[in-house]
């Protein structure tokens, strides 16, 4: 008896020395029967009525763990308490680093979602901000503007009144002639350059320059000297008479109806022998032919040509033959008013060049109609004119300059 019971103790001490493996099962064991162990209650009022055989079987299974436990020595107990521990510390700082890694990725896409909205609130703030500056700045330019107008209104207004009151008290008498030479010579340039009239524009100026002598003051000497320039520029231009260019070739114009035109080519004739009658007795038949033929000669002559006629122009062909050499005179004509020189010259070759050709060369009309064609064609009909004329400004500036000093004077006397 005594060396079974011997025997009994000794093989759960060899029992009793586990693995590794076999405490971490059994560390694993015990936690969960210590856990079941702690709350058979709160597993019991989930459990449904149904399972009271699970419950019996898991209170066996706590009893006898707890009874093992029991039976374990204590540094054993403690050495799985300790693993357990970790084990739990192990499992809370994984749980709570994958909840931190949670929440900051949580934080972080807020963090983009906030800047996202910042960056569209700035460029929508930058928008707002360039809109309002150009409507801002376009609306300065345009008070501004309306400020300008309304300072140019006020200083033509001022400037009006002084002329004005400058013109009532404190005008001298000759001061009259000095604004009649300005208007004589504008009245020139207008001549000049809109109606280019050369002959009233020169006399213009020269009117113009005899008022400027009347007043007989050494400080217009450079205006005078302005007018005298001006007045033989006018006079070396070369006048033309365009009114008998176009005289002459309206008459042309008039006479194209009348011209004859030239017959059409006919082949040449060939020439033929005269038959003489012979002294022989028995061509009596030849000879009778041949003075029969004689005699009919003296009243219709009948002569026979080989090749073709070659008629110039049909009868529709010659109207529009005679319209258009009349179209280019007219062209000639306008030309001249305009001072186109190279188009008058084209049309009126044009006409000769048409005229030459199916016009009668050996009518005297045709040959003179010709002639003043070509004549004609050869004239010019282009004049270079002067840009300005000097005075304009020069008198304009007197002027000006004797009404300001007349202003300043008025100014000071009412001071």
């Amino acid at each position: 008896m005594t060396s079974k019971k011997n025997n009994e103790h000794i093989e759960p001490e060899k029992k009793q020395k586990p693995t590794s493996a076999d405490a971490i099962s059994n560390t694993s064991d015990a936690i969960i029967a210590s856990d079941k162990s702690a709350a058979p209650e709160t597993i019991k009022e989930a459990a449904p009525k149904s399972t009271v055989e699970k419950e019996k079987q898991e209170k066996t299974i706590t009893k006898g763990s707890s009874n093992k436990t029991s039976d374990q020595p204590p540094a054993k107990k403690s050495r799985k308490l300790s693993i357990a521990a970790i084990i739990l510390s192990l499992l809370v700082g994984g749980a709570l680093t994958y909840k931190i890694q949670q929440q900051n990725e949580s934080h972080l896409a807020q963090i983009a979602s906030l800047k996202a909205e910042i960056s569209s609130s700035q460029l929508e703030l930058t928008s707002r901000l360039e809109a309002a500056q150009k409507e801002t700045i376009k609306q300065a330019s345009q008070i501004s503007h309306r400020s300008e107008v309304v300072l140019t209104q006020q200083q033509k207004s001022i400037e009006s009144l002084q002329l004005a009151i400058a013109d009532v008290k404190g005008r001298r008498p000759n001061d009259w002639l000095l604004a009649e030479a300005d208007y004589l010579v504008k009245l020139a340039g207008r001549k000049l350059f809109l109606e280019q009239d050369v002959v009233s524009a020169t006399k213009l100026m020269e009117s113009a320059d005899q008022r400027i002598a009347s007043l007989n003051d050494p400080s217009l000497v450079p205006l005078r000297k302005a007018m005298a320039n001006d007045i033989t520029h006018l006079k070396s231009v070369p006048i033309i008479d365009r009114d008998g260019l176009v005289l002459r070739l309206t008459a042309l114009q008039q006479q194209v109806n009348s011209l004859p035109l030239a017959n059409a080519i006919l082949p040449e004739a060939q020439a033929q022998e005269k038959a003489v009658v012979s002294q022989d007795i028995y061509d009596w038949q030849t000879n009778l032919m041949t003075s029969i033929k004689d005699f009919s000669e003296n009243f219709i002559t009948y002569r026979t040509r080989d090749g073709n006629v070659i008629p110039l122009l049909s009868p529709q062909q010659d109207f529009y033959l005679r319209e258009n050499v009349k179209a280019k005179i007219e062209t000639a004509i306008k030309a001249t008013y305009v001072e186109q020189e190279e188009i008058y010259a084209t049309a009126l070759t044009t006409a000769h060049q048409w005229s030459t050709s199916f016009f009668n060369a050996d009518d005297n009309t045709v040959k003179e109609f010709n002639a003043s064609l070509a004549f004609l064609g050869k004239q010019s009909i282009e004049v270079d004119y002067p840009d300005k004329l000097q005075t304009q400004n020069i008198l304009s500036d007197v002027i000006t300059e004797r009404l300001r000093r007349e202003v300043t004077t008025l100014v000071t006397e009412d001071k």
